[in-house]
């Protein structure tokens, strides 16, 4: 679901991939549904394909945004509330308490509670495509 998701360095918001061209894709604003090309030198980056560091392996984005969804019951969360350092640290403990507190910076945090807020206003709320699931789950079973 994530993998059509995109972030456009210097554009503010997120964008669905629409279609390809001869260096640059179609993007269409989640917040204003206006469409426009976003060529090859811009620095454009799918949602998929982000994950956060963790004292352990990389979690990914798709796994951090479902685990806010289920916290706050799919509901946008109120910006406002994660002011300080200290409040964005304590959700984001909440929500991945085992995330690298040195790599992780706090503006990494407000993006991530930006886009959740986005992608809810927007009607996304699967963060974690169904199919990707079941084929890992069946290759797992084949193996064994």
């Amino acid at each position: 679901m994530l993998k059509k998701i995109l972030s456009i360095s210097g554009k503010p918001g997120l964008y669905r991939l629409i279609s390809y061209g001869k260096n640059m894709i179609i993007v269409e604003s989640l917040v204003d549904k206006k469409r426009f090309p976003a060529y090859s030198n811009n620095k454009i980056i799918s949602l998929g394909d982000i994950a956060i560091y963790t004292s352990g392996e990389e979690v990914p984005l798709a796994n951090v945004l479902d685990s806010i969804s289920k916290k706050y019951d799919g509901k946008a969360l109120v910006a406002a509330d994660y002011k300080t350092n200290d409040a964005l640290q304590g959700f984001f403990s909440e929500i991945l308490p085992d995330y690298d507190r040195e790599r992780v910076y706090n503006t990494d945090i407000k993006k991530v509670i930006s886009w959740y807020n986005v992608l809810v206003g927007a009607g996304i709320t699967d963060f974690i495509d169904k199919s990707e699931d079941t084929e890992k789950s069946e290759a797992e079973t084949a193996e064994k």
